[in-house]
Formats: structure tokens, sequence, C-alpha cells
């Protein structure tokens, strides 16, 4: 198995016959959602699921797994999702794709929330690697953007893959890709969410109940 596999594997162990399991989006949960499929077929488990965007969903219905919509339930009893950067203290960083409330949903409804992913997600701050993505409304959005400003190092609005109009989440916002010198991550998510016309963000904070990682074939856990 490669790293990827690896840590999907890994996060079968927490599944649990007659449970919702929440799924991820990427490449990585895409490798969960088949073993997960595969696991349930054996085993012959009672596992719903709830999508955590628009593909998830997709590969969910392909795979044969017992869907149920977001606004069927108000808990989940596990969600597996991959992360754009994961720190020793379980400081996740997520939003590269386009479904930052539904993520950030799915991971505060869950009674775990189990992040997995190979060692180049690993960093010692969140914002090394990549910008802090800020979901906000359409309306009036450069007055919201210029409140951000205020607060950033820079801040784009993000542009779409065929680069000719601003990128729309999955809830018809826009998207901020933001670089911050903070010395209180905590503090920068409140003041942040504080700002009017911000609808989400993609600090991931006192959420995940556990991190899987692997790295050349071997698998390690950050908890705290």
């Amino acid at each position: 198995m490669n790293d990827k596999e690896l840590v999907a594997y890994a996060a079968l162990d927490y599944i649990e016959d007659n449970s919702i399991i929440g799924l991820g989006t990427g490449s990585t949960a895409d490798i969960f959602i088949k073993m997960l499929a595969e696991k349930i077929s054996k085993e012959s488990l009672n596992i719903s699921v709830v999508a955590s965007s628009v593909i998830s969903q997709k590969k969910a219905n392909d795979a044969g797994l017992k869907y149920i919509s977001i606004d069927q339930v108000t808990s989940i009893d596990l969600y597996v999702d991959g992360a754009d950067e994961i720190t020793q203290n379980l400081e996740i960083l997520k939003g590269l794709g386009f479904d930052l409330i539904r993520e950030k949903l799915l991971a505060q409804m869950s009674k775990k929330f189990i992040v997995i992913g190979d060692n180049s997600k690993i960093v010692s701050k969140i914002g090394q690697n990549y910008s802090i993505p800020i979901e906000i409304t359409p309306i009036a959005w450069k007055i919201t953007k210029s409140l951000i400003d205020k607060i950033a190092k820079n801040c784009i609005l993000r542009g779409n893959m065929e680069k000719n109009a601003f990128a729309i989440s999955s809830y018809g916002n826009f998207v901020l890709d933001c670089e911050f010198n903070y010395s209180d991550l905590d503090a920068l998510a409140r003041e942040i969410a504080n700002t009017p016309g911000v609808f989400e963000h993609g600090l991931f904070l006192k959420l995940a109940t556990l991190a899987i990682i692997a790295h050349e074939g071997k698998v390690r856990k950050i908890s705290i």
C-alpha cells in the first residue's frame, strides 16, 4: 500500500456497526470511501454516510453506500477527512476545495473527527505552506475583503480553474486566500469569524480527535 492507502485503511479501525459516518473530499478521502464500502460489504455492517461535498456524495453513491442528506442529521459518530495542513497540536487547515461550510459542519457535529494524510501535511505552524481560505458573501465582497486586508499580510480573491472569473463555493460564495502574521491562532480565528460578510474560514481548531499520518510506509498517530 502507498501512504494514502495506509492511512485510509488505518481509519477503518474506528468504524463501528450501526453508526453514521461523515465522508471527506479529496484523493485520500476517495480511497477511504472505497475501503469503507468494501468493509461494509464484507462484514455486513449497518452504516449510513453523509457527505462533505457533492463530489463525495457521488463517490458514496457509486460505491453503493447508504447515503443520507446532511439536512437529515443532527450528529454523526465519525467524520474522516484529509487536510491541507496539520500541526502536532491538531490544528487543522482545510479549504483548498470549495466546501468549507459542510466540512466545518461535519467536523463540529461529529463525536470523533479523524484527519488522515501523509507526512507532507505536517507543519510547525498553520499557514506555513498554504494561505488560509475565508469564504465570504458576494454581497459587498469588496467591503469584507477591505476589512480582512486590515489584519492580513496578503489577501487575494480566489480565481476559478479557467482563471477567467472568481471561484464560487458550493454555497455560491466567494473565497479569499489570505496570509497572516499571528501569534495566537485562536484569536485570529475569532477575529476572522467576527468580520461582517464572512461565512466560514479554513481554521479547524479544537475539532480533530486524532490524526493518522503515513510516511514511507509507516503509520503514526497524533492525539492530544
